[in-house]
């Protein structure tokens, strides 16, 4: 039992170290937009195959979660970081990416500890809820966000029309 758990870690963390660095590789040749496209949009997909196999109890379930977490890890999670250093006009960028973080980290807390009550209390529908978030993510990144691929901090001040 113990060593299972301790597998599963290993496994968790090793798609992780290997997305995120694909994620490194890809951020400046696709771009961000991009990719954040690529991790809503798959991981909407991801979670409707996975609810669909945890009502069928199928045991390849865990390949979709890991593939989650490996979308999660190539796309969302690292480009929102970078975005977030980029997307702030120069001259009140300290302030408010210190905002978006602390704002990104309380969400990020209040996903991680809801999970759990709202798989309880919803079962495997909790993932109709987490495919409906990243839909809606999908669209506002595809009809909100500006790419900065390849852009200066000052370059992105007029792509971004801060004036």
């Amino acid at each position: 039992m113990q060593d299972d758990q301790l597998l599963q870690t290993v496994f968790i963390g090793g798609v992780n170290l290997i997305f995120t660095i694909a994620a490194m590789l890809l951020v400046d040749k696709l771009g961000r937009k991009p990719l954040m496209l690529f991790g809503f949009g798959g991981l909407a997909v991801l979670y409707l195959v996975i609810v669909q196999l945890l009502a069928s109890s199928s045991a390849t379930v865990t390949y979709y979660l890991l593939a989650a977490i490996g979308v999660y890890a190539m796309s969302l999670a690292p480009v929102t970081w970078v975005l977030i250093s980029e997307i702030f006009p120069n001259k009140v960028r300290g302030k408010v990416t210190s905002v978006a973080v602390m704002s990104l980290w309380a969400a990020y807390f209040l996903l991680v500890f809801s999970f759990p009550v709202l798989f309880e209390k919803f079962k495997d529908a909790t993932f109709y809820f987490y495919a409906a978030i990243c839909l809606a993510g999908f669209i506002f990144v595809l009809f909100k966000l500006k790419e900065t691929k390849g852009q200066t901090l000052e370059e992105l001040e007029n792509t971004m029309n801060f004036h």
